[in-house]
């Protein structure tokens, strides 16, 4: 059986990705990026964004009913460091910053994809071939698949 990680943001479009994925037989893995610290005195009701803590727990909450494993990536400091710090430091210096772009190039794309598939890089996650809703594709690496 192929074995794909999916990064789970706890939304409609990975937890569909992740089922279909399984109903094709597949190994599937959910794996979700911690990415912010909440504040509780900054959190509005029923307000679900792809950092929040509460899409952590959506996407757990999923993977449970799916019946796969799932795994959270505490990324909090390399988010503030690679994401927060980047779109200050733009905007004080009058720039229009894209924190998404910076969040795919770092984080979902880099951290994420080397915490999955790369085998060097230590990671409480299996080693597997990566999925993402965000992407449209499966990345993967024929050497990989069990």
């Amino acid at each position: 059986m192929k074995r794909v990680a999916v990064a789970m943001s706890g939304g409609v479009d990975s937890s569909v990705t992740a089922g279909l994925l399984k109903q094709q037989g597949y190994d599937v893995i959910g794996i979700t990026l911690r990415l912010w610290e909440e504040d509780p005195a900054c959190t509005i009701d029923n307000v679900h964004a792809c950092c929040s803590l509460s899409s952590v727990d959506d996407a757990k909450a999923v993977a449970s009913v799916l019946g796969i494993p799932h795994y959270t990536l505490d990324f909090r400091d390399i988010f503030r460091r690679d994401v927060i710090d980047y779109f200050v430091d733009a905007y004080v210096h009058g720039r229009t910053p894209n924190p998404c772009i910076a969040c795919n190039k770092f984080i979902k794309f880099g951290l994420l994809w080397e915490n999955t598939v790369n085998s060097t890089t230590p990671s409480p996650a299996p080693k597997c071939p990566g999925c993402s809703e965000h992407s449209s594709m499966i990345f993967s690496r024929s050497s990989l698949h069990n």
